[in-house]
Formats: C-alpha cells, structure tokens, sequence
C-alpha cells in the first residue's frame, strides 16, 4: 500500500472531486473480479473512486484498506461510502506536489 503525503492526499482530493465512482463494492465483498477491475481502471486512468453499497460487510475503512492493499494504490480519501484511490501508471499521467 502506498502512502501520500497530507499535500499530495489534498491535491488528489481535489482533482477526484467530480470524477464519477467507477467500481461498487456490493454483499460479495472484495472478490477476484473486483479487484480485476479495479487495476484496469487505475492502470487507465491512476485514480478511481469507489462506491461501497449498503449491502456490503465490511466496515468502510476496512474496505479502503483491503482495495489500497490489493491493487497497492494509496487511499486519497474516505468520505461517506465513498473512498478514493491513487495508484500511478507507466505514462504517470498525474503530477504530484512535493
């Protein structure tokens, strides 16, 4: 998992404010499939927001961690049911502050 810095988390902050949640995380879990997603999408676009539904078992914060974890992205933010994520690409798209 990697880890921002509290200038970097902010900056991402603020370009994944109107991005739109592209992964949903339901009853199943954290499945195979989902996190299949999940590397698509941040290896296209490095930073994906993720919805977590109603039905879901694990706690948000957990979730973050799992997802952060797996697809070794860093958690920009949790916000309701909502967490983003940053994982920088080959093409590294996104340039941080220092």
């Amino acid at each position: 998992m990697r880890k921002l810095t509290g200038k970097q988390a902010r900056y991402i902050r603020g370009l994944g404010h109107h991005i739109e949640p592209t992964i949903m995380v339901g009853k199943d879990g954290v499945t195979e499939n989902l996190l299949q997603s999940l590397d698509d999408n941040l290896s296209a676009h490095e930073l994906v927001k993720v919805k977590i539904q109603r039905t879901c078992l694990l706690e948000r914060k957990e979730a973050a961690e799992v997802l952060a974890e797996k697809s070794d992205a860093a958690v920009a933010q949790v916000l309701g049911n909502t967490i983003l994520l940053y994982r920088p690409s080959e093409e590294q798209r996104i340039e941080l502050p220092r």
